[in-house]
């Protein structure tokens, strides 16, 4: 990439020199987009709670787990550890309004899923109910969390995902039938907008063809 004659002007943000909050929102608008985790638990007393989390993301392949993060002690996670399962559903498009509803911070005993009108049905090995209308759960079992300072870290062990037949293709489940939702900075979300597809250089390939990385470098 060709470097410019003069550096663009940049906007410093210093965690040590502002409030918590103020420094969140920063964060939460540069570290976009996020996908996020409809994390639906199950309380001692028997409650069902359903609320997005979009700290989320793959934690380790082999084996399986997934993480979620709750800023506060979150019914998620009080319900993760005191029953030890969830489920973490795809937020698709069409259920963009009950999404944002089940966010609302609802009383404990209080069923996110009920007030927001989402159906919620048994899911195959967990005893953590999943959302009938995502096209993809998955199930866990929790594996660990770790406290780091206002938040908690829950790593989720993967036993079981279930994906609509009508969204898999040759294998897998394609992008375009899950139509997820991802959060951006403030109130904003984003859709999926368009998806570009490039296969990765492998290095043969590159050493093989110097010209590769002339292009990139004149980009």
């Amino acid at each position: 990439m060709t470097t410019p004659e003069q550096p663009r002007p940049r906007t410093s943000f210093d965690p040590a020199g502002m409030a918590a909050g103020a420094f969140y929102r920063v964060l939460n608008s540069v570290v976009v987009p996020r996908p996020i985790a409809w994390v639906c638990s199950r309380s001692a007393d028997g409650v069902h709670n359903l609320a997005p989390h979009s700290f989320y993301t793959v934690a380790c392949v082999d084996p399986p787990i997934v993480q979620f993060t709750s800023v506060g002690r979150k019914d998620s996670l009080r319900n993760v550890e005191a029953t030890g399962e969830f489920t973490v559903n795809l937020t698709p498009e069409p259920l963009f309004e009950q999404v944002n509803a089940t966010g609302t911070d609802f009383p404990p005993h209080t069923s996110e899923a009920e007030q927001a009108g989402v159906l919620l049905e048994p899911a195959e090995k967990v005893s953590a109910l999943r959302v009938a209308e995502s096209p993809v759960s998955i199930e866990c079992e929790l594996h660990a969390t770790l406290r780091l300072g206002d938040s908690t870290v829950v790593l989720g062990r993967v036993v079981h995902i279930s994906v609509w037949e009508s969204a898999v293709r040759d294998g897998r489940p394609r992008i375009d039938e899950l139509r997820p939702l991802a959060r951006l900075g403030g109130n904003e979300w984003a859709t999926i907008g368009e998806v570009r597809e490039i296969p990765r250089i492998p290095h043969h390939q590159w050493e093989a063809d110097p010209t590769i990385g002339e292009r990139l470098r004149q980009q």
